[in-house]
């Protein structure tokens, strides 16, 4: 039996079946879907995915939604550019596609933030089209499956991925073994500790007939990721609102609110000339470290006061706002920002 055929026979009795995305017919809750799941799991996305699709049920809703609030929903999910870019794509499908989402994987494609795998996903799990995929875990399957050498992020190694995916897609029941593969990665041929005793394919995998599992898929070198420093003013008005200031639209948080950066790095990447008079009222807390994919961030929080009639004032220069804790307004706020926020309350 056929690598699919065995695939599509156990994924009808222990594939995930009932994931609140899975509506054959229509390409949008699978394209938000989609987009979430990258770099996270399911288990973290099906709240945010339900309290997304409650706010904007359908492509024309999203494309007319003010950015801050995308992002407020996004929040706690990191990867913000991921928000960004489904806001731009609603605008631009409304706009160029007069709302109706693209069915071509090549014009898809074409849209901001969907890449190959994941367009094939959408039309392959939305509309039955026969698309091969190529995200994380079906990355981990085929290395297995058929012991290919060298970091699956690599030119060539992605390249002959590509190849035996698209080799082993069916041409019938597409968005069932879509589903299929990406639930073997993801509960079966698991990063560690696979269950190969369960694995439908497990007479016929590479790795496991020769005893390397392990070793599959190759891992990257390790780099030592570079360490950046900077602080965070967290300056407050009588009334105890704080400060914030809107990051640029791209980079790190982009397009979200934060706290005013004073940065210690030479070459700071946000810089906020504006600032309300201010008083200092405690030396900084000790340094935290928070970790993106690429470097660690070392802050410190410097707490502040502003001085007497600058208190409710909202500089011009940069784009900010006094923001009341106690009543959260719909503003995307990265996660460790909020978290600081509610942890120096009074």
């Amino acid at each position: 039996m056929r690598f699919a055929e065995r695939l599509l026979d156990w994924y009808t009795q222990h594939g995930r079946h009932d994931l609140p995305w899975q509506v054959r017919g229509t390409p949008y809750p699978v394209w938000i879907s989609e987009i979430m799941l990258q770099q996270t799991q399911v288990s973290t996305v099906i709240p945010y995915f339900e309290r997304f699709m409650k706010q904007f049920p359908d492509l024309l809703q999203l494309a007319d939604a003010e950015l801050d609030h995308v992002l407020h929903l996004w929040s706690g999910l990191g990867y913000y550019a991921r928000a960004r870019n489904l806001h731009k794509t609603a605008t631009i499908i409304t706009d160029q596609y007069k709302g109706d989402f693209p069915q071509d994987i090549d014009e898809l494609i074409a849209l901001p933030g969907i890449g190959r795998s994941t367009a094939g996903a959408i039309l392959a799990q939305s509309l039955g089209q026969r698309h091969p995929i190529l995200d994380g875990n079906v990355k981990r399957v085929l290395a297995r499956y058929f012991c290919v050498k060298g970091w699956p992020g690599s030119r060539e190694t992605e390249k002959e991925l590509w190849r035996l995916s698209d080799n082993i897609t069916p041409t019938d029941n597409s968005a069932e073994y879509t589903q299929a593969i990406m639930d073997l990665g993801a509960t079966v041929c698991k990063r560690s500790k696979p269950d190969c005793q369960t694995c439908p394919v497990n007479k016929s995998c590479q790795a496991l007939l020769t005893d390397e599992v392990s070793t599959y898929p190759h891992k990257k070198a390790r780099k030592t990721l570079p360490i950046k420093s900077t602080s965070f003013l967290l300056l407050k008005n009588k009334k105890g609102e704080v400060f914030l200031t809107q990051r640029p639209p791209t980079g790190i948080w982009g397009g979200l609110w934060c706290l005013p950066e004073i940065s210690q790095d030479s070459e700071p990447e946000t810089v906020h000339n504006s600032l309300p008079a201010y008083t200092n009222t405690g030396n900084p807390t000790a340094v935290t470290r928070h970790t993106f994919s690429h470097y660690h961030l070392d802050f410190t929080v410097i707490p502040a006061v502003v001085k007497g009639e600058h208190a409710n004032t909202v500089m011009e220069a940069t784009p900010a706002v006094w923001y009341n804790p106690d009543k959260p307004s719909q503003l995307g706020l990265a996660a460790p920002i909020k978290k600081i926020i509610h942890s120096h309350e009074v």
